[in-house]
């Protein structure tokens, strides 16, 4: 009898070791989903395809794009939260959604630090401080000394944007007059500075890059801590303003509660993607530069930069857009 025991335990035990291998089937076993908050066709969309197209030869499985735009990244993203902590489903996410929406005044329904789990950061997008050529401001501590005095009208993309609150951010650490006028997208605040129907903005490095070159505008440093990559001789605010720091970035989540196994491998994974000077090269042309943090030092940067821009916003006036 102890020995039709002994077999029948070991069976049942192999039984269930199967069973556990089956149900802990190495992932990804079927197509992985990176849900997109951006219209197609733009940088940001363009970074996710290649992400996309190179983690899936590293991950062994097919890694698709569904682009799910709206509420400034919010609807998109709420999808991710909403869906299986398996990691077939992961998104995009970037400064505006993730620790500025959150903070204000009419917040959509997403809470980033409950409902998402950070996985890797993977770029920064380069904003820049530009001022037109018949400003008369030559460099930035021109314009921080004209604005203790005087008020400089300082445009930027859009209410609430990244390009809006690093400006902000810069007239309260330096006590500079710099009001905000908003417009709708870097372009057209572009054109007003080269008009001269303001003085300075805040817009994308990509938007003014042309003007640059042709002498009608003049940059003044770039919001990010160091020089960008794709235009080193332009300083950073920060060397003027020690301190300075206020980036534009992108990232890639998953809804709460993924595995930890699977987290890992999908960094990882982002992590080789990213490593690749081909994919560097690809980013870099979209007029982003590839930034990769992990896991658990992208939550730690996600929870400073949210306490940052929550300080900020709740000292501003509500504004209108051009």
């Amino acid at each position: 009898m102890y020995p039709t025991l002994a077999r029948n335990f070991l069976c049942g035990l192999g039984f269930a070791m199967a069973a556990l291998g089956a149900h802990a089937q190495a992932f990804p076993s079927k197509p992985v989903t990176i849900v997109a908050p951006f219209a197609a066709g733009g940088s940001a969309d363009g970074i996710a395809r290649i992400v996309a197209r190179e983690l899936g030869q590293v991950l062994g499985q097919p890694v698709v794009v569904d682009n799910k735009p709206g509420a400034g990244g919010a609807t998109g993203l709420l999808l991710v939260a909403k869906a299986n902590p398996d990691g077939y489903t992961i998104g995009m996410g970037a400064t505006g959604a993730i620790v500025i929406g959150p903070h204000l005044p009419d917040a959509p329904p997403l809470n980033p630090e409950k409902q998402l789990q950070p996985l890797a950061k993977i770029a920064d997008i380069p904003l820049v401080l530009v001022a037109g050529a018949n400003s008369g401001y030559g460099n930035l501590q021109s314009l921080l000394t004209a604005a203790k005095t005087t008020e400089v009208p300082t445009g930027n993309s859009g209410q609430y944007t990244a390009h809006h609150l690093s400006a902000e951010l810069l007239a309260s650490t330096t006590k500079a007059m710099l009001p905000a006028v908003p417009y709708r997208g870097s372009a057209p605040a572009v054109n007003d500075v080269i008009g001269g129907q303001v003085p300075v903005a805040i817009v994308d490095l990509t938007s003014v890059a042309g003007h640059l070159k042709a002498g009608t505008a003049k940059a003044l440093g770039v919001t990010s801590p160091n020089r960008s990559k794709l235009a080193p001789e332009i300083p950073s605010i920060a060397e003027t303003v020690p301190g300075y720091s206020a980036p534009a970035w992108m990232g890639m989540f998953a809804p709460k509660g993924l595995p930890s196994d699977v987290s890992e491998k999908l960094a990882k994974g982002i992590q080789t993607v990213l490593e690749k000077p081909e994919v560097q090269a690809q980013i870099l042309n979209l007029s982003a530069e590839p930034a990769y943090l992990g896991p658990k030092p992208f939550a730690t940067f996600i929870d400073a930069e949210s306490k940052r821009w929550s300080t900020v916003i709740a000292t501003l006036p509500k504004q209108t857009q051009k």
